[in-house]
């Protein structure tokens, strides 16, 4: 079952988020039809969604992650809830390239290191917040860490990794969010550092021990204590009240047009691929419609 996993060590010094999110990116997979490096790149991406978004306060508020390097992925993007649940898209899907060759995908070249990471953080109020760093490696683990330390002032570690299998599903994905907390002493800080270097690949973590294997080897030694633990999954918001909305945006002379075609208009969710189908009599109704404007 996937889901999040939050601790705190005892002594109140070092917090921990860990996803486990192989059915996610796996239904994402399906949805997309990713190519192996894609899934990777995507999946990651909606594994630090998850863990960021699951950590707001609000209840109806929203994260998004985009990513664009200027690689052949395009954008990939993700979009958390505040429990964590996420959806996502990779802007060319099937882009894929050769492993690297320590045998690794080559997420870093598909997205590209020359462009920026981007998070937005909508909690209700008129603007989101928004906060972006230049990529560092493209690889999304190091590039969310670095949000963290430039934008969120919080020093973190960060590693996500999906594991795709020998028939191309995806067979392991997660990560962990680490953040230390004011006061930390330089010797705790020392100690963290040495598990992450030493602990066994995350994927494989993942795929053999789970979850709490994971929380266990970051904060080894370390005493650690569960907060909360709830399930996560691959889940859209999409509406025909929303498509219609982002459908009006083309504004009445497009609607028009589209309308004396004389042919229903079809119009795919990004996430979840779910097709609306509007009528030229309601692609009419919208153009004469008066917009809506903000007080």
């Amino acid at each position: 079952m996937d889901q999040i996993v939050r601790a705190v060590t005892a002594d109140g010094f070092v917090k921990i988020s860990a996803v486990t999110a192989r059915d996610t990116v796996e239904r994402a997979r399906q949805i997309h039809d990713l190519s192996p490096t894609a899934c990777a790149a995507l999946g990651r991406t909606l594994c630090g969604a998850s863990m960021l978004g699951e950590l707001m306060k609000e209840d109806d508020a929203s994260l998004t992650i985009r990513v664009n390097g200027g690689g052949p992925a395009g954008s990939v993007i993700a979009v958390s809830d505040s429990n964590g649940n996420v959806r996502g898209y990779v802007t060319n899907p099937k882009a894929d390239l050769p492993t690297r060759p320590d045998g690794k995908l080559d997420v870093g070249g598909l997205v590209g290191r020359n462009g920026m990471l981007t998070v937005s953080r909508d909690i209700g109020l008129k603007e989101p917040y928004v906060g972006s760093v230049e990529l560092v490696t493209g690889e999304i683990g190091e590039d969310l860490a670095q949000y963290m330390v430039e934008s969120e002032q919080i020093p973190s570690a960060v590693g996500v990794g999906v594991l795709i299998d020998t028939d191309r599903t995806v067979r392991a994905a997660g990560g962990f969010i680490v953040q230390l907390m004011p006061g930390a002493p330089e010797s705790l800080i020392e100690k963290l550092e040495t598990n992450i270097l030493f602990m066994d690949q995350l994927t494989t973590v993942l795929d053999e021990d789970g979850i709490d294997a994971v929380v266990s080897q970051v904060l080894f030694s370390l005493d650690p204590r569960e907060a909360e633990r709830h399930p996560i999954e691959y889940r859209c918001s999409c509406t025909r009240e929303r498509v219609a909305a982002a459908l009006r945006s083309v504004g009445a002379k497009e609607l028009r047009s589209m309308a004396a075609e004389g042919k229903n208009t079809e119009v795919s969710c990004q996430f979840c691929d779910r097709l609306y189908e509007f009528t030229p009599a309601e692609l009419l109704e919208m153009a004469e419609a008066p917009e809506e404007t903000e007080e």
